[in-house]
């Protein structure tokens, strides 16, 4: 997310910007911190998160998908492009309650596209516009700001709004993943009940916070770029 500073600060900044930065953060310590306390503790089904992704996709009678391992740490997603479904090396080689809980998320995302889940639908159909409106906004935002230049402004407050429906649209298809993943972990009895469900729950539940968080910013930014666009 780009912040710009130096320019429109005071009460306007702090509330708009400063505030969602703040909760952004936050969220970030909360998934690397539940990610680490729960990344330790084996699960009695002594499954990798890899295992348990291909389990979860046959079960699911889906046989399209592969799951590959990827190098970046929490980077963990599924592409419904490629059927590809990225598993971070943490994730993907250990059998951790949190390792289980982020594997059958991102397998519910696998779900969703198999079954035409709408949301899923409709955020894939603008991620396009959305690549291209993110692209756009540093350069949008510096003129706009060093130039004065309020065309540039609107054009930054569309590039937001834009973001904001993205994001929108994201928070329905993550938790969703998220209710998959926690059934479908109990059903098949790749996690118990108490302790290990307990982990799941915390780990997914920080995760859905980052998203939270992602709606919140480009609320903020999109409120603060209006209020500059209102007093010139």
């Amino acid at each position: 997310m780009f912040y710009p500073y130096g320019f429109g600060f005071g009460s306007h900044w702090l509330l708009y910007i400063g505030v969602p930065l703040i909760i952004g953060i936050w969220a970030q310590i909360r998934v690397s911190s539940a990610f680490r306390k729960w990344g330790e503790v084996r699960a009695s089904s002594n499954i990798t998160g890899a295992e348990c992704a291909r389990e979860i996709l046959e079960a699911a009678q889906i046989h399209d998908v592969d799951v590959v391992e990827t190098n970046d740490f929490l980077g963990d997603h599924y592409d419904p492009t490629s059927k590809k479904l990225c598993l971070s090396s943490n994730v993907y080689n250990t059998p951790s309650v949190a390792a289980l809980g982020i594997a059958a998320h991102e397998t519910g995302h696998a779900i969703q596209h198999a079954k035409a889940y709408a949301p899923l639908k409709a955020r894939m159909a603008i991620v396009p516009v959305t690549m291209i409106a993110s692209q756009m906004l540093p350069f949008v935002i510096f003129g706009g700001l060093f130039f004065r230049i309020t065309g540039l402004i609107t054009l930054g407050i569309y590039c937001y709004l834009i973001l904001l429906v993205f994001q929108l649209i994201t928070l329905p298809v993550e938790f969703d993943a998220s209710r998959r993943a926690k059934i479908i972990l109990q059903q098949m009895g790749i996690v118990q009940p108490g302790g290990e469900m307990a982990g799941v729950n915390k780990v997914l539940n920080a995760a859905a916070l980052t998203y939270v968080a992602a709606f919140i910013a480009a609320l903020g930014n999109l409120l603060w770029l209006l209020s500059l666009r209102d007093r010139r």
